[in-house]
């Protein structure tokens, strides 16, 4: 009796975290469906300078997913794999019903990557402002670790 208390509390609480995750990335889209609604046209502004990509473009990738929110994520998730955004927009059509961490893995996102763990926490940004994208990554670089 008590073991089966426990697994079931023990349930209840890994459900409930699992729910919070959720609803703190659909929270961020649902937000942000809101700001593109009442502005349409600075929303692709604000998208288009955020992630580098030419306004004409931005409408296109709006006009081609079902909901504003669902063009910020392909933009997001073209930057964080470094494809371009049909690309992704191409994926994200044959994959929409699966969910943003599975159109990711087929992106090249690493499930334990920064990114994932971003995306999966609903830790973006919407501010309209360039985003910094670094060409480094984790690689190897150069040399060893310093300079010659």
């Amino acid at each position: 009796m008590k073991r089966s208390f426990v697994a079931a509390a023990l349930f209840a609480l890994i459900a409930g975290l699992a729910v919070n995750v959720y609803a703190d990335l659909d929270g961020f889209l649902s937000n942000l469906n809101i700001q593109a609604r009442a502005d349409m046209n600075g929303f692709s502004v604000k998208l288009g300078a955020q992630f580098g990509v030419p306004v004409p473009q931005v409408q296109g990738i709006i006009r081609s997913v079902e909901m504003p929110a669902d063009a910020f994520m392909c933009l997001q998730l073209s930057q964080w794999s470094k494809r371009q955004p049909d690309m992704v927009v191409t994926t994200y059509k044959a994959n929409k019903g699966k969910g943003w961490g599975v159109i990711a893995k087929q992106l090249g996102i690493k499930p334990g990557s920064a990114e994932f763990h971003a995306l999966k926490r609903g830790d973006l940004y919407f501010t309209g402002a360039p985003g910094e994208v670094s060409s480094q990554g984790k690689g190897k670089g150069k040399g060893k670790g310093h300079n010659k």
